[in-house]
């Protein structure tokens, strides 16, 4: 047939007993409301799998009839006005009482920018867990009402599509998003006009589109470059999240940086607290700088005011995370930008590196750009503080200012509909309780045979999912029906005759993928035991230019195709939000096997634990603090100075070990299934109300929000930001010329009742004794610490100031002191921050 093919599209009406239909479908709320989403599948189910749960597709395309039947359908009218009237209580919440005492939500304001957002798999803005932890940050924030706004970046393609080969190569498809099937619209001046802002790349000024999106009480602000007008390589910028070289990098984060600055400005929006989730987007200090010293105020004065207000989140410790751009592409692109504001490239260079000079590292940026910085671990703080200590050289970096609010996940988003229906009957309100240890005692009344079925019920959906994802790879590349047979031959079995491992994240190689078949023999015979058949799932993608990723892939694929694994290892494509629910809700065991302290945090763990799950893991990230020996396994990291090929082949044995003789007799010996469920209850028990995001929020508020707003009010005040700036200016030219030393004869022998007394005396070149704090930290067997001030005492001679310490010594038996001496102003955020500190 010949001839042109035209496209048209009818869009029913809107009946008027359902008029804000639109506003439910249009408002990203839908992706943690389940009663919502139900409410539109029960107008087409089919259709609405069809249009992957996008309700605004889904509205577009729905027949009129359906929506008739609907709206005469008593039923249903009733249903659509019960989740209307909890729609509208939702958005009438108020900020908890308690958190109002840490933030005023009439004058304060977070913006949090992140370079992606995983709000569904409808929103395809995200590649994994950095995107998904910002979504669930903004839905708690939501669920909070906390007064808050999320900046970032509209990807046209969005991450890639991964497809899996006949020989195991992931093969990446990009597909283009239409805009307008996206929950989101253009944001419009007061006069009806699009809001275009420019940000300078080069000599020439980009223009972007902002776009609006609503999700719950949080608002979305999305930049978008391809406009007319704009060069092709610069309509490109928002193409590809992750895509391009290093120039694309470098301009994608110059548009979210500088321009999200611009756009919350267009928009009459005024921040009180600036939240940089990773370094992606610290380009925004220097647009900040830079509008405070239009008003008259000195860039040292500025840069204190910005650095005060500002929260800098570290997300993982290998270096690839970090972005580091020459010195050539920041004057290719920067450059003109940075003349026009009379900011020196070497103030950038200086304020943004990390050794390398003539390099600007972006984390750098973040961390000298803000006060308040913090990893997402226990674990990852601590290896953050080591890792970045080069900003506070002098200062242990156990008690630099880095610290840690450990990951959660969203339970509305991630807990199963079977559990959230079994907890609607048996606890009532528990969603007012989410961060209740003792509240959730009560998952161990659940009757054994009622929480064993629901654990079933979701294995069996799981079986479901991935018997149909499997089964269209497979024809996609070929395989012969026998082998797809075989390949799917466990996931047709009763779920409670299988056992089922989940191992799905992104391939890196620091997440080891390959660490369960460092034994493989011993693997085989695990898995292919016919009286206790076990089932491993996996699923990631790898970076498009991560090659040893993709190698990983390729091995794994090889494997689950080997005869002694097939149909035991499944490999499945595309790994993706949808999948992700499926997995974490339906699997027994959650494995996670990270190179030791690479793992930041991780919380694909979390989500499986709050479904029931075990997690087998590597005390590393959020485990190390989420393992109590009873709530599942933990494999011990090996010394990290050993060899990494050691610790690969010790740590794949202890798996193994784990595996044979724990974790598989306890789930088949018959008189160990009561055990097992007792496990599965602690995890579920235990993660719920310590890894979820409402008490990551609160922490983020009450440890990060509040003193960043308390410092950004404190430094507008009276000159304060040109006060404070202008002492550490003295006090980095005057602090190498300080000298500090004790004048008395240590003493070492005391009874009981004794007071230590100390004297020192320290040169202060032209310091005063008011600009440095002096102190006697105390220890025993390297446990807790006690730090007491000195007192300053009259001195004859006009150089030299005396101090000292006087102190019962504050533990029985041996112990330590130390005496320090480091610069304080009472308008620091943390008293550590000038990095400086003199030790006797």
């Amino acid at each position: 047939m010949s001839g042109t093919r035209f496209f048209l599209e009818v869009r029913p009406q809107i009946p008027a007993e359902l008029p804000r239909l639109p506003e439910l479908a249009n408002n990203l709320i839908y992706t943690w409301d389940r009663d919502l989403r139900h409410l539109f599948r029960q107008l087409n189910d089919a259709l609405y799998d069809a249009c992957n749960g996008n309700l605004g597709v889904f509205l577009r395309r729905l027949a009129q009839t359906d929506l008739d039947q609907a709206a005469q359908n008593r039923a249903y009218r009733d249903g659509y006005h019960r989740v209307v009237a909890s729609y509208d209580a939702y958005h009438a919440r108020q900020m908890p009482l308690d958190l109002c005492q840490h933030l005023d939500p009439k004058s304060d304001l977070v913006a949090y920018f992140c370079f992606e957002f995983g709000f569904h798999e409808s929103l395809p803005l995200y590649s994994g867990g950095l995107g998904i932890l910002a979504a669930d940050h903004c839905k708690a924030a939501s669920d909070l009402a906390l007064p808050l706004v999320a900046v970032g970046l509209l990807y046209h393609q969005g991450f890639f599509e991964q497809h899996i080969d006949a020989q195991g190569r992931q093969i990446a498809q990009y597909r283009t998003t239409q805009l307008e099937d996206l929950p989101l619209r253009v944001a419009l001046d007061a006069h009806g006009q699009e809001m275009i802002v420019s940000v300078p790349i080069g000599t020439d000024h980009v223009r972007l589109r902002i776009w609006r999106g609503q999700a719950g009480n949080t608002t979305l602000y999305l930049l978008d470059s391809d406009l007319p007008g704009n060069s092709d390589v610069h309509r490109s910028i928002t193409h590809r999240l992750y895509g391009g070289d290093e120039s694309t990098r470098v301009m994608q984060e110059i548009v979210l940086g500088i321009g999200g600055v611009r756009a919350l400005r267009a928009l009459g929006i005024e921040p009180t607290v600036w939240h940089l989730n990773e370094g992606h987007a610290a380009f925004q200090v220097i647009e900040r700088c830079h509008a405070k010293t239009t008003q008259g105020m000195s860039y040292a004065a500025a840069l204190e005011q910005v650095a005060a207000a500002t929260v800098f989140t570290t997300h993982t410790p290998v270096a690839a995370g970090h972005d580091v751009f020459s010195r050539g592409l920041i004057e290719q692109h920067l450059g003109p930008y940075l003349q026009s504001i009379d900011f020196d490239i070497d103030r950038l260079l200086r304020l943004s590196h990390n050794g390398a000079q003539d390099r600007v590292n972006m984390t750098s940026l973040a961390l000298r750009g803000s006060r308040h910085h913090n990893g997402v671990s226990k674990v990852h703080g601590e290896v953050a503080s080591a890792n970045e200590r080069y900003i506070w050289p002098e200062i242990p970096p156990n008690e630099n200012p880095i610290v840690h609010v450990t990951n959660g996940v969203h339970l509305q988003t991630f807990l199963a509909l079977e559990w959230v229906n079994l907890f609607d009957v048996r606890f009532g309100e528990w969603r007012n309780k989410i961060s209740d240890p003792e509240y959730w005692s009560r998952i161990d009344t659940i009757p054994d045979h009622q929480f064993w079925s629901i654990r079933q019920e979701l294995t069996a959906e799981l079986f479901v999912d991935v018997t149909k994802r499997l089964r269209q790879q497979h024809r996609s590349n070929g395989v012969a029906s026998s082998t797809i047979d075989r390949a799917t031959k466990l996931l047709q079995m009763p779920a409670a005759k299988v056992l089922v491992l989940g191992f799905a994240r992104r391939f890196a190689t620091y997440k080891r993928a390959t660490l369960l078949f460092s034994e493989r023999d011993r693997l085989a015979r695990l898995l292919n035991d016919p009286d206790r058949p076990v089932v491993l799932i996996m699923a990631g993608k790898a970076h498009p230019h991560d090659e040893p990723g993709q190698r990983l892939i390729e091995q794994v694929y090889e494997l689950s195709m080997k005869p002694e694994f097939i149909g035991k290892v499944l490999l499945v494509e595309n790994y993706d939000l949808a999948l992700a629910r499926k997995l974490v809700a339906g699997v027994d065991v959650w494995i996670n096997n990270p190179e030791y302290p690479l793992e930041a945090s991780g919380t694909s763990g979390m989500k499986a634990a709050i479904n029931g799950a075990i997690n087998l893991s590597v005390l590393d990230g959020w485990w190390a603090e989420g393992f109590d020996g009873a709530n599942g396994w933990g494999i011990k990291p090996h010394d990290v100075a050993w060899d990494s090929d050691y610790r690969f082949r010790e740590e794949g044995r202890d798996l193994i070990d784990l595996l044979e003789n724990h974790v598989i007799p306890l789930y088949f010996e018959s008189d160990a299934s009561r055990d097992w469920i007792g496990m599965a209850k602690a995890s579920m028990r235990t993660i719920i109300p310590r890894f979820n995001t409402e008490r990551m929020v609160r922490e983020y508020v009450e440890k990060l929000y509040c003193p960043a707003a308390r410092q950004y009010r404190a430094l507008r005040a009276d000159q304060a930001a040109e006060r404070l700036a202008q002492w550490k200016k003295r006090v980095e030219e005057e602090w190498p010329h300080v000298r500090f030393e004790r004048v008395d004869q240590p003493k070492t022998l005391f009874t009981h009742g004794d007071t230590v007394s100390i004297e020192l005396r320290a040169a202060l070149a032209g310091l005063h004794p008011a600009d440095v704090r002096v102190e006697c930290v105390v220890a025993q067997d390297g446990g807790q610490a006690v730090t007491l001030n000195a007192v300053e005492l009259p001195s004859g001679a006009p150089d030299q100031v005396v101090f000292r310490l006087e102190f019962p010594p504050p533990f029985a038996g041996q112990q330590t002191y130390q005496i320090r001496m480091y610069p304080y102003h009472e308008l620091l955020s943390h008293r550590f921050e000038m990095g400086r500190m003199r030790w006797i």
